[in-house]
């Protein structure tokens, strides 16, 4: 019964998929003008990401803290990271961000199309130059009013516990002089079958959205505070579970 409930699972969420990017595509290449057209491409994002939650019966996701999201202020948004299905959850919150992302990922069958359609930025590490092209591009983004969202661990962590947490995304922060959004993402590691496609863990996922922290008093050379800061909350999110 699991093996055909997977399956089930798998094509629904690869139509679902298919049918974000395609309608993302259709919004970005229509020949006329589209009021808050880059918006409205981000949004398909947002049902995509209701209906892959909805769809699985192995997942239940708590989503915390909306409140602290102010849709009038731009953010560096730092989220620990557990899974690939971090990019769905993330959904959650109905923000409109960029990712700073490895591009693999573009890799993965229509996610990657996903990510490509709404121009997020994306790191390749065999190219020289390209980590700070990237942060280059960041910078300007959130210069004009787009909130950009880091995993600071760079990869997912293969435990519980997180990983180290990189100093790019902070250093921005303060030498942009926007606010950190922490996000914290639990329970999702499971979420995705691991060399094999049969769903048979239950997972009690979580999205917590925390206070934003005020980085204006701040000097570039304080991100390692900053950063220490950042881990310690969403860590003490962690362990009060």
């Amino acid at each position: 019964m699991k093996i055909v409930l997977s399956i089930l699972i798998w094509v629904a969420g690869f139509i679902i998929t298919a049918s974000a990017f395609i309608s993302s595509l259709v919004i970005k290449i229509m020949p006329f003008p589209i009021p808050n057209r880059e918006k409205l491409v981000h949004a398909q994002c947002f049902w995509w990401s209701d209906a892959l939650v909805a769809l699985n019966p192995f997942w239940k996701l708590k989503v915390e803290g909306l409140e602290n999201i102010d849709p009038s202020k731009t953010y560096v948004i730092v989220a620990n990271h557990q899974s690939l299905a971090d990019i769905i959850i993330i959904y959650q919150t109905h923000m409109y961000f960029k990712w700073v992302a490895k591009k693999e990922l573009l890799k993965v069958p229509f996610i990657g199309g996903l990510l490509w359609v709404n121009d997020h930025l994306l790191v390749s590490r065999e190219e020289h130059g390209s980590i700070k092209q990237v942060y280059r591009k960041a910078a300007e983004r959130l210069r004009s009013g787009v909130s950009m969202l880091f995993f600071p661990e760079g990869t997912r962590s293969d435990t519980d516990d997180m990983g180290e947490f990189k100093n790019g995304a902070f250093k921005l922060a303060i030498k942009e002089g926007k606010p950190v959004l922490p996000v914290y993402i639990g329970g999702t590691r499971e979420a995705i079958p691991k060399g094999g496609f049969i769903f048979s863990t239950r997972v009690s996922g979580r999205l917590a959205v925390l206070p934003p922290i005020d980085v204006s008093d701040l000097k570039t050379a304080d991100f390692g505070k900053l950063r220490d800061l950042v881990r310690e909350r969403l860590e003490s999110v962690a362990s009060a579970g």
